[in-house]
C-alpha cells in the first residue's frame, strides 16, 4: 500500500485553488506533485480531470484541446508535465477569458517557471506559481530519524524504501533518468556524459564559491558553457545557487555564488555513499549536513524572506543570511558537532551584519545561549520555534 504522508504545502495550495483561475504546481520530478495535486483536488470536492502529458493516450484526448477542455469546463482539470506541450499556454489563456473562475486548472511542472517562460509571459495575471519541493524535516520528522531523510534525501521514493540499498538504488535511477531522458526533455542539450561530469563535479566540491574558470578547464569546456550548465540544473531543481549578501558597508566582499546539490541524498549518491558510515568518514561531510540545513530552511521560507552567505576578503563569514529587503534580520552558522567551535570570522560577520537574531544549527540537542547574541540550537528547534518567530508567524 502506498504510504501517503501530510505535506505543508496543502493549505497554501488550497487557497490558491480559490483565488487564481489557474495554479502551476513546479518541482522536480518524483517531489509529490501528482499525488498532491489529486489529494487537494478530491478534498475540495470538486469533480476533476487528471491528463498525463507524457502519456500518449492522453495527448490523444488533446488532439482538439479547445473541444475536450470545454466539455469539463465545470472541472478542475490537472495537466501533468505540462512542459510537454507547451502550446497549450495560449489556449488556456483564451479559455480562462472565456469562463473565468478559480481553481479551474492545475498544472503541474518538473521546470521552473524561468524554463516555463511562455507560460509566465500567455498567463500573467491569471496564474499562480507554487514551488514544491521533496519532503521537508519538519513533515517527516516522527516518522523518520533525521540520519536517515539527511542520507536519503527527501524524494518520497527514495526516503520511503525499506532499506539504504533500495533507496541509493532508486537514487541512482533517477539521476540516470534525468541525465538520458529528462533534461533533454527540458531542452538542455548536452550530453548525457558531459552533464555528468559536470554534476558530479558540483557535488565534489559541494558548498564552495563558484569558480567558472576552473570548471571550464577540468572540463574542457567554454565558460560559457558551464555557466548555461549551471542555470539550467537550478532551473531544474537540481542545484542551488546561494548568491552573496551585498552591502554598502565599503568592505572587500565576495561575490560569487555558492552552489550546493539541492538533495543530499543525491548529492551523496554523486560521491557514491551509500551508507551513513561512509558519509561519516568522507570529507564531504561538513558541506553536505550545511547543504542539507539551508535545503530545509529555504524550503519553509518561501518567498518571505532571501537567502544569502556572507563572507568577505579580510575572513569575516556566515553560512546563511535571511534577510528581508535590504535588511539582515539572521545570520547562521551550521555545524555538524555537539560541540559547535565558532571561529572568530562568524563573530566578525555579526558586527558587520547587526543581525539581532543569530543562531549555531547543529544537529540534535537543547538550546543554548553561546554568547549573550548568539544561540546553539537543533535544527529542528530551528525549524519548530525559531524561524516561524523570523517569518513572523
Amino acid at each position: 500500500m502506498e504510504k501517503i504522508l501530510p505535506r505543508l504545502a496543502t493549505q497554501t495550495l488550497q487557497k490558491l485553488l480559490g483565488w487564481f483561475p489557474v495554479v502551476a504546481i513546479v518541482g522536480p520530478r518524483q517531489a509529490g506533485k501528482t499525488t498532491l495535486a489529486k489529494n487537494i483536488v478530491a478534498a475540495l470536492g470538486r469533480p476533476s480531470v487528471y491528463l498525463d502529458l507524457e502519456a500518449e493516450k492522453d495527448r490523444r484526448k488533446l488532439k482538439d484541446p479547445y473541444l475536450f477542455l470545454k466539455r469539463y469546463e465545470d472541472h478542475c482539470i490537472i495537466m501533468d508535465e505540462i512542459q510537454r506541450m507547451p502550446g497549450l499556454f495560449e489556449l488556456l489563456r483564451g479559455m480562462v477569458d472565456e469562463h473565468r473562475v478559480s481553481g479551474r486548472f492545475l498544472l503541474l511542472g518538473s521546470a521552473s517557471p524561468a524554463l516555463l517562460q511562455q507560460s509566465s509571459e500567455t498567463l500573467a495575471g491569471r496564474i499562480a506559481y507554487f514551488e514544491l519541493s521533496p519532503f521537508n524535516l519538519l513533515e517527516i520528522n516522527t516518522l523518520y530519524k533525521q540520519e536517515d531523510f539527511w542520507l536519503r534525501g527527501g524524494f518520497p521514493d527514495s526516503l520511503l524504501t525499506d532499506n539504504d540499498e533500495q533507496s541509493s538504488a532508486w537514487r541512482q535511477n533517477f539521476i540516470r533518468t534525468y541525465l538520458e531522458r529528462d533534461l533533454r526533455l527540458l531542452g538542455l542539450s548536452t550530453e548525457p556524459a558531459a552533464i555528468r561530469r559536470f554534476w558530479q563535479m558540483t557535488a565534489s566540491v559541494n558548498g564552495s564559491i563558484w569558480n567558472g574558470e576552473r570548471f571550464a578547464s577540468s572540463l574542457g569546456v567554454s565558460g560559457n558553457t558551464v555557466k548555461k550548465q549551471l542555470d539550467f540544473l537550478e532551473n531544474a531543481f537540481l542545484l542551488t545557487v546561494l548568491q552573496a549578501w551585498h552591502s554598502k558597508m565599503g568592505k572587500r566582499m565576495v561575490k560569487a555564488p555558492k552552489v550546493y546539490v539541492r538533495d543530499s541524498g543525491i548529492l551523496h549518491t554523486l560521491l557514491r555513499l551509500d551508507f551513513y558510515e561512509e558519509l561519516m568518514a568522507h570529507p564531504i561531510l561538513g558541506s553536505s549536513w550545511e547543504g542539507f540545513v539551508i535545503e530545509q530552511i529555504k524550503q519553509l521560507v518561501g518567498d518571505n524572506l532571501a537567502c544569502f552567505y556572507y563572507r568577505t576578503h579580510n575572513g569575516s563569514e556566515c553560512d546563511l543570511v535571511l534577510a528581508k529587503g535590504s535588511e539582515a534580520l539572521a545570520a547562521i552558522e551550521i555545524k555538524y558537532s555537539s560541540a559547535p567551535d565558532v571561529s572568530k570570522g562568524f563573530y566578525l560577520a555579526l558586527e558587520d551584519l547587526g543581525t539581532a537574531h543569530n543562531f549555531v544549527v547543529v544537529p540534535q540537542g537543547a538550546d543554548y545561549p553561546l554568547k549573550a547574541n548568539v544561540e546553539v540550537v537543533s535544527l529542528v528547534s530551528f525549524l519548530q520555534n525559531h524561524l516561524p518567530k523570523l517569518l513572523g508567524k
